[in-house]
């Protein structure tokens, strides 16, 4: 877990995003084409493989952070929208696509729910943190 966190987390987030792409642990959905992600957001992601680099800031998201769950993770993706004249309001992430990325992960037994005192949400598993240091251990 310490070589997760020590690492940079650009080139870990790279290199997992090419991982997940190369094993098919996730796979985007029919509309991530055509969505922004989140309110406060003007256009689409360029990048058209952005689902596995979310998935991959998610999985590093609940290493360092779990138990966390979809709402906290709504805040950390969000943004400050443009509003022109009227001042910059903060917007949450969009909710649909963490819940989608958050099962995913979840279906490839990589993170799991759990209920640590009084926070719930989701920790990595046993197979996610050594998939995880051995990318470490890559970059």
């Amino acid at each position: 877990m310490t070589r997760i966190l020590r690492v940079d987390p650009n080139a870990l987030i790279n290199k997992t995003a090419e991982e997940l792409k190369k094993q098919k642990l996730v796979q985007p959905t029919e509309w991530s084409k055509f969505v922004k992600t989140g309110h406060h957001k003007e256009r689409l992601p360029d990048n058209p493989d952005w689902w596995y680099f979310r998935s991959a800031a998610v999985l590093r998201a609940v290493a360092r952070l779990g138990p966390i769950g979809t709402q906290k993770l709504r805040t950390k993706y969000g943004g400050k929208k443009n509003r022109g004249h009227k001042p910059e309001h903060r917007y949450r992430a969009s909710g649909a696509i963490i819940r989608k990325v958050l099962q995913q992960l979840e279906s490839a037994e990589l993170i799991k729910k759990t209920v640590k005192g009084v926070h719930k949400g989701r920790v990595l598993t046993p197979k996610g943190t050594s998939f995880l240091d051995k990318i470490a251990g890559q970059v």
